[in-house]
């Protein structure tokens, strides 16, 4: 026992600790999800970061601590975003023959996101800090921290709410494609991926290419569109906003 005390002070106080918690983690988690037929709530990212979150309350090892070791694992989402291209690579055909139709789904689709939560929102009464947060939630966390700062929201509270999206989506996709039945054919794989991606962005993108590879193609390239929409309209619509009111 004091062997194992001794080895915990250790690890908790070096950057070891973090990169071991979190592959050791999301292993366990993962291994579950795939013994359970991949099945949408034992999603192990969201498992993952409440153990890990739980773990770091329980033994006060601060935040700091841990990702100075997990720092060597979030560098590694850069690569894996650049990956995504490569299954658009090999669809390349099929997506030039859909872009114009894609690049308004995208829109809309991202519009129909922002708004929607915006009005809920509202409708709760909620501070404008809050609602300007929600803006867009249904952006990648780092790219919606950005918008949040340029058009006045809480950038934290942004990036919560992001994650949040995406876990919600992740979980429940399966279930609102089935109620709409959308076939689990080629094109019905393809719009389901491009839905996921389009509201749930990277989170959204890794249940997608998980289950089909189509539907993980389509989510990459609405993860990429709502980047590039999201970042050049918000902002731009809110200064526009602003002449007027």
């Amino acid at each position: 026992m004091s062997d194992f005390v001794e080895l915990w002070v250790y690890l908790s106080s070096t950057p070891l600790f973090g990169l071991t918690a979190t592959l050791v983690v999301y292993v366990f988690w993962f291994s579950l999800y795939v013994r359970a037929d991949q099945h949408p709530l034992l999603n192990p990212v969201l498992w993952s970061i409440l153990t890990i979150a739980g773990t770091l309350t329980v033994t006060s090892v601060s935040y700091q601590t841990y990702f100075s070791g997990a720092q060597f694992i979030h560098f590694l989402l850069g690569p894996a975003v650049v990956a995504l291209a490569w299954p658009l690579w090999l669809r390349r055909h099929q997506l030039k023959s859909r872009m114009r139709r894609l690049l308004v789904a995208a829109t809309l689709g991202g519009l129909v996101a922002s708004l929607s939560a915006v009005g809920l929102a509202l409708l709760l009464e909620l501070p404008s800090g809050v609602v300007l947060s929600l803006v867009p939630k249904s952006v990648t966390a780092p790219v919606a921290m950005g918008i949040s700062e340029a058009i006045g929201g809480i950038p934290a509270l942004s990036a919560v709410f992001s994650v949040l999206t995406g876990l919600i989506g992740a979980l429940t996709g399966k279930y609102i494609f089935e109620f709409f039945k959308i076939p689990k054919d080629t094109r019905g794989w393809s719009d389901r991926g491009f839905a996921l991606g389009t509201v749930s962005h990277g989170i959204g993108a890794a249940r997608a290419i998980q289950v089909n590879p189509d539907a993980g193609a389509y989510a990459g390239l609405a993860l990429g569109l709502q980047v590039v929409i999201a970042s050049l309209l918000i902002p731009g619509l809110f200064r526009l906003l602003g002449h007027f009111f």
